[in-house]
């Protein structure tokens, strides 16, 4: 029988060893969603909203219990745990607060009578979630869906089944029936077979590009609607009038945040030669202050990367792309000492045909490019297969704002900061990093029929 073991990424000892379900199993488990779709369905807002707003309390009443374990799981330094946990009580709140008004019955006119859109849930979603915010990226597409009506099914990355476990005991605990919500321990292959079970409506994934690709084409053979919320490059816009410390500083922390390891990370600083100097030296030191630490220490800023085998893929990108002509300023170097540590790193000289420019680097290292005017600054922004978030400093705030909504080609902006994901406002990027919205208002009606019902009278 199959098992998987999650690892302490901060010492490589082995936490808990958990035993896959059978193909019996999993096939009970989704008739199991199924059979509870149709109760739950018949249930009403104010019921469905109510369970939610147990779970948000719920999860602030465990607080410290799951910093503790996204720290022994995944490596999350435990000052990041309690922000990752309110984030998520917050949507609680917001759906509960807001979901109703969201699925609304809609009048519209009729010749000769009057018409209804409806907006009914469609049975069992199958929600594919990675690791980096074990709790959030459950939390995210679930909560909305289960404020639907609709079932949820959960395959949690293998490294996290413990979060898995505890945020289905949470759930239950809140008074959602069982079926409602269910994690799965099962394989990739396995996976693939949730998808094409015919008593599945619905696939949502967050992962990366490649990962979007497989599943996307699998739901498709089988006519299943997707949402893919995948990996990205952000760019973070320097123009020539920014407040360099106030960029550089923020810039920082949009790179360490989560030990570099967010879809929506700052990652790629597109920087304007007039001030190009002054921010590489602001952001080198700081940079070179931040010291990897253990993550169940409060005053660490850095932990480790949630397993090794990602670590080594992202020094193999470093050392790729000084292999093709950028310059390591500082970090870069894999330490001697157990665990899937890295250092806070920094390449200059980035430039296309390196990893650095070209793809992802999950993780804590930063790209610097150098350009020569505002309008560069854009063109390289946007130079990019992903489309997710991204950023621009500058005095001028109108015209910022005016950049971001018609020339930044992603799903989400940040102007003079860098914000994670907010309950009300969409979330989801474009071109490689995917399709789909969540949150805001969005999400919820992702998999919900907008059915129109036609009345003569």
């Amino acid at each position: 029988m199959a098992t998987s073991t999650t690892v302490n990424p901060a010492t490589n000892e082995d936490i808990a060893t958990y035993t896959h379900h059978t193909d019996a199993e999993l096939t009970q488990l989704i008739d199991a969603a199924d059979d509870a779709f149709d109760k739950w369905r018949r249930e009403s807002f104010e019921t469905r909203a109510t369970a939610l707003r147990t779970l948000g309390q719920l999860l602030r009443d465990n607080v410290d219990e799951l910093s503790q374990l996204m720290s022994t799981e995944m490596g999350k330094v435990i000052r990041q745990g309690p922000s990752e946990v309110e984030l998520c009580a917050a949507i609680c709140d917001w759906t509960a607060d807001n979901g109703a008004a969201m699925l609304a019955d809609e009048d519209r006119e009729l010749d000769g009578g009057r018409a209804i859109v409806t907006h009914q849930p469609v049975g069992v979603i199958y929600g594919i979630q990675p690791w980096n915010f074990p709790i959030y990226q459950v939390i995210r597409y679930s909560v909305p869906q289960i404020m639907a009506g609709n079932t949820v099914l959960l395959k949690h990355a293998q490294n996290v089944w413990g979060m898995a476990e505890r945020l289905q005991e949470l759930y239950e605990e809140a008074g959602l029936p069982k079926g409602v919500f269910t994690a799965l321990k099962i394989s990739h292959d396995q996976s693939d077979e949730v998808i094409a079970n015919p008593k599945v409506r619905g696939v949502t994934l967050t992962g990366s590009d490649g990962a979007g690709r497989h599943v996307a084409a699998v739901a498709g053979k089988h006519l299943k609607k997707t949402v893919m919320e995948l990996g990205s490059n952000d760019a973070y816009v320097v123009l020539s009038d920014a407040d360099v410390e106030q960029a550089v500083k923020t810039c920082v922390q949009g790179r360490i945040v989560n030990n570099g390891e967010t879809c929506v990370a700052a990652k790629r600083f597109v920087v304007v030669d007039d001030v190009y100097e002054a921010f590489r030296d602001a952001f080198v030191e700081r940079m070179s202050a931040i010291e990897p630490g253990d993550p169940t220490d409060p005053k660490a800023k850095l932990g480790p990367m949630a397993r090794t085998e990602l670590r080594d893929t992202l020094h193999q990108q470093v050392t790729e792309s000084v292999e093709k002509g950028a310059t390591l300023l500082v970090g870069g170097e894999v330490p001697d000492r157990p665990g899937a540590w890295y250092p806070a790193t920094v390449l200059e000289d980035v430039a296309p045909g390196q990893p650095a420019y070209d793809d992802e680097l999950f993780g804590p290292a930063a790209a610097l490019i150098r350009v020569t005017d505002d309008a560069e600054a854009m063109r390289v922004a946007n130079d990019s297969r992903y489309g997710l978030g991204g950023g621009i400093f500058s005095a001028d705030v109108d015209r910022a704002i005016e950049l971001a909504r018609t020339e930044f080609d992603t799903g989400m902006v940040n102007i003079n900061g860098y914000n994670l994901a907010k309950p009300n406002l969409p979330f989801g990027g474009v071109k490689d990093s995917g399709y789909g919205r969540e949150h805001g208002g969005f999400g919820i009606r992702e998999f919900v029929n907008a059915k129109a019902v036609m009345i003569v009278e």
